[in-house]
């Protein structure tokens, strides 16, 4: 495959055959060098070919093959013209990261750390099919839960008003449409609320270890040896069959809409179709089911250490630093070729990156620009970023997610084992505790790029600034 150079940190497939657009990597030259024979460069080239699609096929530095989409892709769809693709959003609609900070050092709860760890591993479900850490919620609840994210799961006394502003879109992807949500898919999720899940879902807890932009922590609430929590989890089983759902209505109907794809993974409906419309509705319904589910989380996680610390919610100071999502499809007005367009934008394992003075934005951050949360492994580290304006004009404001699988779970399995990584980590300090010692292996920090690479790319490329780094002290691993 051709690739032509535009800068150190960005690479273009030119434009040829079907792809009504070129493609364009986030990479430096080293990453570039692996990426050559990955399937995941072809899936960028093949994103290019769908109709409606505007400016670039876009791949993050994160970039590895997913269903259709590469993870770690973005691609920026005409809203009258265009398509939306239920394997770009992905299964995990809304999986995204919620970053709390509270009021306490790293020294200050190294004592009660395994005590914290267990009381959260024993608080918050966590593993394949894990379930019931809610039982009492009415099917008019989940309902509304499905229309009304997070601050549904507020009004059910999970959190406070507080934490609304600070999550994406307030917690809630509106005009969603829980009618259009299977009964199947509802039956799965009611259970789940409140559950971390399996698989690269966690719950960390963290310290800032590095301050880059002293102003910019300031105001996003960060400081040196401070303690945070980061929370990683999506939509569950909920999300995962409402885009099996959807898939399978996008199969039925290529033909009947006229659409010639690269890859039938590639299935996808019009925008301005009833199915199309009628799965925006649905994947809308699932992302704030995922935000009413770390919104539930956060609660939990807040009751555990207050019962730990043995201290009061004033004195802890739990907060909402933000909540990002990450494998969504978005309405969003952006300017392209000397015009604001509106554009329906898939991120999928890709995190939105809006510039200071956005009006998305709240007052917070419109000075600094968006909070952007990329989670490492767990065994090294997280970082804090924001929001640029070359976000803006070359990613449809959108950035990396996270470091980015290297390795198939299966070959991590097949070199790691999870008792013994337990054992290595504790010995960096880093206390765990996980539903499965085999899902433990499939996670280990061998089966991931250097997250701190992965972040000096977009760092670099200036779509996303460096603020702060996190070193984990403790996870919970799904």
């Amino acid at each position: 495959m051709e690739l032509k150079r535009i800068h150190d940190y960005l690479w273009e497939i030119p434009q040829s055959g079907g792809m009504r657009v070129p493609g364009r990597i986030y990479a430096n030259r080293t990453m570039l060098d692996t990426l050559r024979n990955d399937p995941s460069l072809k899936q960028v080239q093949n994103v290019a070919h769908l109709p409606g699609i505007v400016g670039y096929s876009l791949a993050m530095p994160d970039i590895h093959w997913g269903y259709g989409f590469p993870i770690g892709g973005v691609a920026a769809m005409d809203v009258n013209s265009g398509v939306i693709s239920p394997g770009g959003v992905g299964y995990d609609i809304n999986c995204g990261v919620r970053l709390l900070s509270i009021e306490c050092d790293k020294n200050e709860i190294a004592p009660k750390i395994k005590m914290l760890l267990a009381g959260l591993f024993n608080a918050i479900p966590t593993g394949i099919g894990s379930h019931n850490a809610i039982s009492n919620i009415s099917a008019k609840q989940f309902s509304r839960i499905l229309r009304d994210g997070a601050s549904e799961a507020v009004s059910l006394g999970y959190g406070c008003e507080d934490d609304l502003p600070t999550i994406e879109e307030g917690g809630c992807l509106k005009a969603a449409q829980p009618e259009n949500v299977s009964h199947y898919a509802k039956k799965r999720g009611i259970k789940q609320l409140g559950t971390l899940g399996s698989g690269n879902h966690f719950l960390e807890i963290d310290y800032v270890d590095e301050i880059y932009d002293d102003d910019i922590a300031k105001t996003f609430h960060l400081r040196q040896n401070q303690v945070v929590i980061i929370i990683h989890t999506g939509s569950r089983g909920l999300g995962h069959q409402v885009c099996d759902d959807y898939i399978k209505v996008s199969l039925q109907s290529i033909q009947r809409h006229g659409l010639s794809l690269p890859d039938r993974q590639l299935a996808c409906l019009p925008i301005q179709s009833k199915e199309g419309g009628q799965y925006i509705g649905a994947m809308r319904s699932a992302a704030n089911f995922a935000f009413a589910n770390r919104q539930i989380i956060k609660s939990i996680t807040e009751q555990v250490f207050l019962q730990q610390l043995k201290t009061s919610p004033k004195t802890l100071g739990m907060r909402t630093v933000y909540d990002i999502c990450h494998n969504i499809a978005k309405r969003e007005r952006h300017h392209h070729q000397g015009e604001n367009k509106w554009v329906c934008v898939h991120r999928k394992g890709a995190t939105r990156a809006f510039p200071p003075g956005h009006e998305a934005l709240h007052a917070d951050f419109r000075e600094t620009g968006q909070p952007v949360i990329i989670p490492g492994d767990m065994g090294t580290a997280s970082y804090v970023l924001a929001g640029t304006q070359k976000a803006m004009d070359e990613t449809f404001g959108s950035t990396c997610h996270g470091a980015g699988r290297r390795m198939s779970r299966r070959a991590a399995k097949r070199q790691v084992q999870g008792g013994k990584l337990k054992g290595q980590l504790q010995k960096q300090g880093i206390e765990i505790r996980a539903g499965s010692l085999r899902g433990l292996a499939e996670e280990a920090p061998i089966a991931y790029k250097d997250v701190s690479r992965v972040v000096d790319v977009v760092h670099n490329a200036s779509i996303a600034r460096k603020v702060a780094r996190l070193r984990p002290i403790a996870v919970v691993k799904g």
